[in-house]
Formats: structure tokens, C-alpha cells, sequence
């Protein structure tokens, strides 16, 4: 199946779309721009049945600064484990970003505020492109993405830490567009001990699952919980054992935090830490 004519959208998720539903085996994507990235992570995570083969190429800076957010890195991980999608990084010398599937070819072109697909479905044509980037593919060093799927993230919150906290957590995640830690957005062990402290979760045991799943070290969670109690957002309380040092417990401090609902306590918690 090809697409057979040029396509024009508000945005390049909309042709990101078309290319997906209308390739059935793979789909090589080169030089993709960071919204490109983001879009194709976005919507072949929305896409409902089966996916092509996605075979990206892109320049590691792009690529390493678009997966600094974890929900696209979490998202794509989860792709990656599925099997539907595997990351290359070269630099490429086709000037737009082209979509290259055994049957079509279409290069994304900018206008204003408009997104076209040019198509060519050409046959003599697309064989040499497909040839030409499956070989640049071959060629290029694979991306190791290190942020843990979405879907293990969310098994083993539910399982080891409690499913209120995992519903907090979603919210959270829900309610943000980006999630880096940079002010675009509250980073993934920000959030985590953030949730955590609205359940009123031991530090011991959200830092051992965060440092289990892959999210971030023991040492990390540490160091941001310091920060958040110096910053007055969370407090905690020592927990007796009965062997060894205490333990700490988590709770919100803020009032505006203790008082905001789960999908609010982002927006809430953002705001503390612009001030």
C-alpha cells in the first residue's frame, strides 16, 4: 500500500498519520527535525492495531534533546520494547525530512503555518531511495535510549509502591506536556517523590523502585529530595525500625501542595519552584 498524493496538513503529526496507516511492512525516517520525533513517538503510541517497522536516523543531539523528556523517552521506550520502532544516529545529507517506505517516498516540506508531504510513488525512483537509506541505516550507530518503557514504570509503581500513587502519578503525567526538570515541565524523579509524598511514601522505598526501574539513582532521588525539603515543598518524618537508622517518610509541605488535587500538583509545584 502507498500514498499516492501529496498531502497537506496543519501539522506533521496529521502526516506522520498517513504515512503509518498507509505502510504496512517499514517505514525508514531520516533526518526527522525534533517535532518530527516527538510527533511520530506521539502518534505511533495513539495508533490502535498493528504498526510498520520504524527505522529512525537522526542527528544525536536532536535526538538526545528530544528524549530528555521523559514522557516522549518513556513512550519511545515502551515502542522500542514492542518492537516498533529502532533508533540510528548519523548525520544525514538530505536537506527535509523524508519518509521512506518500500512503496512511496514522501519529503516533509514547511510553509507558514502549513505541513506538506510531498509524494512520489514513482517505482524506479522509491527502489533507489529505499536502497539508498536502508544502507545509510546499516551504516549507523545504534541510539541506546536508557529511560525505562512507560508501561514497566507504571507495572512496578502500581505493584511495589501502591496504585494510589500510581493514579497520582498518571495525573501528574497527564497534566504535563513535557516533563524535563529544565522549567518546561517537572523531570520523572521530581514527579516521582512529589507523588510520593502526597501518599506519604517512605524515601527508602520510592528511591529503591526508581533506582530498580531505571529512572535514577538512589543518590539522585537523594539529592532532589534535599532540595525539594529546602525549598519547602516536602517535608518528612523519621520512621523508626527496628534495625538501623530511622527511615525517612515523605509528605507534602506546601500548603498550596497539600491542598491541590493530583492533576493540579504540577502546575502547583512549577510555580514554587519559579518563585
Amino acid at each position: 500500500m502507498a500514498i499516492r498524493s501529496n498531502l497537506l496538513a496543519e501539522g506533521v503529526e496529521d502526516i506522520i498519520e498517513s504515512v503509518l496507516s498507509s505502510s504496512e511492512d517499514e517505514v525508514l525516517v531520516a533526518n526527522p527535525t525534533a517535532e518530527v520525533i516527538e510527533g511520530l513517538v506521539a502518534v505511533a503510541t495513539d495508533i490502535d492495531g498493528d504498526l510498520p517497522e520504524i527505522r529512525l536516523v537522526a542527528d544525536e543531539g536532536v535526538l538526545k534533546d528530544v528524549l530528555d523528556d521523559f514522557i516522549v523517552a518513556s513512550n519511545a521506550a515502551n515502542l522500542v520494547a514492542d518492537g516498533a520502532l529502532s533508533m540510528r544516529t548519523a548525520a544525514d545529507e538530505v536537506e527535509n525530512t523524508l519518509f521512506v517506505t518500500p512503496n512511496s517516498v514522501v519529503a516533509l516540506v514547511a510553509a507558514g503555518d502549513k505541513v506538506a508531504g510531498l509524494v512520489t510513488d514513482d517505482e524506479t525512483f522509491v527502489e533507489t531511495a529505499f536502497e539508498a537509506h536502508q544502507a545509510h541505516w546499516e551504516d549507523a550507530p545504534e541510539f541506546k535510549l536508557r529511560t525505562p518503557p512507560l508501561s514497566r514504570v507504571r507495572e512496578t509503581l502500581g505493584e511495589d509502591i501502591g496504585e494510589e500513587t500510581l493514579a497520582d502519578f498518571d495525573a501528574v503525567l497527564a497534566s504535563l506536556s513535557s516533563a524535563r526538570g529544565d522549567g518546561d515541565g517537572l523531570d520523572e524523579v521530581t514527579i516521582s517523590l512529589l507523588v510520593a509524598a502526597r501518599n506519604e511514601v517512605l524515601l527508602y522505598d520510592i528511591s529503591k523502585w526508581g533506582e530498580d526501574v531505571g529512572i535514577a539513582s538512589k543518590a539522585t532521588f537523594s539529592r532532589t529530595k534535599t532540595k525539594l525539603e529546602e525549598l519547602g515543598l516536602i517535608d518528612t518524618e523519621k520512621v523508626p525500625i527496628d534495625v538501623g537508622r530511622p527511615r525517612l517518610r515523605l509528605k507534602l509541605g506546601a500548603d498550596e501542595l497539600v491542598a491541590a488535587s493530583a492533576d493540579e500538583l504540577a502546575d502547583e509545584a512549577q510555580k514554587l519552584l519559579d518563585a
